[in-house]
């Protein structure tokens, strides 16, 4: 018998997503994120459920080339662009856009002689001071671009440092719109904080990435708040039930000490399958269907629990590690991380089952 963990895709959330993604931004065009193999759920896996969404973004140039190859006809943007001139020609044969945030980049295109010009995203620096061009310069680097027969499309892009926040938009907002002032081409603001906020900041394009995951990009507004639903479920069960008596302890370190009678359920997941291995005791773990909290050390291969509110449960009882009945945001708080990086850091000898295609089992993407 295969060890009881299992990683859950539920496709028909996903497609869901997407429809509350254009309900907070009616009209704009969709670019769903799909970077980092679609945030660990798996890029071919998940595709036909992004089918409503009007195209694609991410980084990996491999990945883009490899969905062209298997049919994918919608517009691809590559949010890192092009790293060297060599890789433009690439980019040209499979008609996929790019986003321009240095004035190398810039170069490179004006010297770039391509099979097809490329539509091009200008991402201009509003505060978040990693990639984009400067905005006293944005409107002289469009200028560059609209002459440089490697261009087709032009659009202008920024991204949000603190959309999550009350007052993280207007100081933003207002860089970006001092920069393209004058300048005619469609705008692509919104993140998935900035979806949730679209009717104050606008713009022509929306670039969803965490939300159509089932993640909250907010502090403090649940996803289910907000009308997300869970695409990922993490579910194994419980291999083995101990008891303790006052004085005991559980796993490496003595990390967990109990100071009562305490039944001690232990689950097939570790942090080799993905788990944080700093979630601290107290970290949340559903057994059938009661909100359990974690007791002692992450290890490699088992999570132990505290089971002491669930007299019933035993071997083989169900657990949720995060997803249905347990939002992933919940478990990244305790452990002092974020949905993202657990999500993307489930391990590759996890097996995933993608319901809504008749409960198939890969362990491929």
């Amino acid at each position: 018998m295969a060890r009881p963990l299992v990683a859950q895709i539920d496709l028909a959330a996903l497609a869901a997503n997407v429809e509350r993604v254009r309900a907070f931004a009616p009209g704009a065009e969709v670019l769903a994120v799909v970077k980092a193999d679609a945030y660990g759920h798996g890029l071919m896996r998940v595709l036909s459920a992004l089918a409503a969404a009007d195209g694609l973004a991410l980084i990996e140039l491999d990945k883009a080339v490899h969905l062209r190859e298997h049919g994918e006809r919608r517009p691809i943007l590559l949010l890192e662009g092009f790293f060297e001139a060599a890789e433009l020609d690439v980019l040209a044969r499979h008609g996929l856009a790019s986003v321009v945030h240095s004035i190398e980049q810039v170069e490179m295109l004006e010297r770039a002689r391509l099979l097809r010009p490329l539509d091009v995203y200008l991402k201009i620096n509003t505060g978040m001071n990693r990639l984009g061009v400067a905005a006293r310069d944005a409107r002289a680097i469009a200028k560059r671009l609209e002459r440089a027969s490697g261009v087709g499309s032009l659009r202008l892009m920024m991204h949000f440092a603190r959309a999550d926040e009350a007052d993280g938009i207007e100081e933003a907002l207002a860089r970006f719109e001092a920069a393209c002032e004058g300048l005619p081409h469609p705008r692509s603001l919104a993140n998935s904080a900035g979806v949730v906020r679209f009717a104050d900041i606008g713009g022509d394009a929306v670039r969803p990435g965490i939300m159509l995951y089932g993640a909250t990009p907010f502090a403090q507004r649940s996803a289910q708040s907000l009308g997300l639903a869970p695409v990922m479920t993490l579910r194994s069960k419980l291999i083995g039930v101990q008891t303790l008596t006052p004085g005991d302890i559980v796993g490496y370190g003595a990390t967990f000490v109990a100071t009562q009678t305490t039944r001690i359920g232990v689950v097939a997941c570790g942090y080799a399958d993905g788990y944080p291995r700093h979630a601290p005791n107290g970290t949340p773990v559903l057994v059938d269907g009661t909100r359990v909290p974690t007791a002692g050390r992450v290890s490699m291969d088992m999570i132990t629990v505290d089971i002491s509110s669930c007299p019933d449960a035993r071997v083989g009882s169900d657990v949720v590690l995060w997803g249905q009945g347990l939002p992933i945001d919940d478990v990244a708080n305790a452990a002092g991380t974020v949905g993202y990086e657990l999500m993307c850091a489930v391990a590759p000898r996890v097996p995933f089952i993608v319901q809504g295609e008749g409960d198939r089992s890969c362990t491929s993407s």
